[in-house]
């Protein structure tokens, strides 16, 4: 029988954040169940809960930051025992069949619905219900889809690392950030502030950008070789061409070609906080005349993401976090809405 756990969710368009619960289905053979200790908010949470992006199934419980513990696997489960340390992250599901898939980019399933999100969608192994998410106490996910977390991180700062972590890792590696290159890392926030941690630690010469002046030590305390303040016409003009790849997490439109004029010859400039259409029309010739691209990323493989958390074990990275109780979220939400989070929030699932 399926088991009834507690969580928080929204019953209603723009409803807050309030006690539920949920139905959990039995462990499949290749099923694992996770206690739930930490789940990370995410500001597609936000979206999602409040209608930002088309309808949803409501009553929805939000998360896709899942840190927690092992309570039960399936017979077939290979990568996990009860007891272990593990995440969930974006994604509980693809097709395992479509060329992506088989090319070790499932992240990019091009099944029949793609690949499953852990909250708000249709759940195939449940039919007439819908994927709920890591607000909750528990979760049953396919064994892929669970990762082994280090030991060593603090539990609670490596909940971001399921989605906020990997969406920066993947495209800096992608792009071959590493010695002898120059990253830059557009906006310090809740993804920037990764990116910059990623950055250093893979060796490349690591450049914050911020419009904030009163930033530049916070920048340099997260590993930034330099900070540049992006409002300062002069710095800005001094750091032309200097750049191999940059990583733009501002969060909605924005004028791309001012950072374009600061890509060297072949450089990249990756797109990975921004959901909506772009407004500002970007000047062809800064891309011809160097040879620059406009890339994009989302999210990350399962093997990316298995090798991202390896690597913060061996360099012990986490995000820099507050962590809160179950009753606080409607009150993250508005901090987060305003920006007003040093750089997520965490909640402690104990006390939903």
């Amino acid at each position: 029988m399926p088991t009834t756990v507690k969580a928080v969710g929204a019953k209603a368009e723009n409803s807050p954040i309030e006690p539920l619960e949920i139905q959990r289905r039995d462990v499949l053979p290749e099923d694992v169940r996770v206690g739930i200790e930490y789940s990370g908010i995410c500001h597609s949470d936000i979206h999602t809960v409040r209608g930002d992006w088309g309808d949803m199934p409501y009553p929805v419980v939000p998360g896709h930051e899942i840190i927690g513990r092992v309570l039960e696997v399936g017979d077939k489960v290979t990568r996990h025992k009860v007891g272990d340390l593990v995440g969930v992250g974006v994604i509980v599901k693809s097709c395992g069949e479509c060329e992506n898939c088989l090319d070790g980019d499932d992240h990019f399933c091009q099944g029949p619905t793609g690949p499953l999100l852990t909250f708000g969608e249709a759940d195939p192994y449940t039919p007439g219900s819908f994927t709920q998410g890591g607000y909750s106490r528990e979760i049953v996910t396919t064994e892929k889809f669970v990762y082994r977390i280090p030991e060593n991180l603090d539990k609670a700062a490596a909940a971001p690392l399921l989605c906020a972590g990997i969406t920066v890792y993947s495209p800096l590696k992608h792009w071959g950030a590493g010695p002898g290159k120059t990253v830059g890392v557009v906006g310090i926030g809740g993804l920037g502030h990764m990116a910059v941690k990623f950055a250093h630690a893979l060796g490349a010469h690591t450049v914050a950008m911020t419009s904030s002046p009163e930033k530049v030590a916070l920048g340099k305390s997260l590993g930034a070789d330099e900070v540049l303040v992006t409002s300062d016409k002069e710095a800005m003009r001094e750091a032309r061409e200097k750049f191999d790849i940059i990583i733009s997490t501002l969060p909605g439109d924005h004028d791309m070609n001012p950072y374009l004029d600061l890509l060297g010859r072949g450089g990249t400039y990756v797109v990975v906080g921004a959901v909506s259409n772009m407004t500002h029309p970007v000047f062809l010739p800064r891309l011809m005349k160097r040879h620059r691209s406009i890339a994009g990323s989302q999210i990350g493989s399962t093997r990316e993401t298995q090798e991202m958390l390896d690597f913060c074990g061996e360099h012990n990275i986490t995000a820099d976090i507050e962590l809160i109780n179950a009753d606080y979220i409607n009150e993250a939400y508005d901090r987060v809405v305003a920006g007003d989070v040093q750089f997520r929030f965490v909640i402690d699932a104990s006390t939903i």
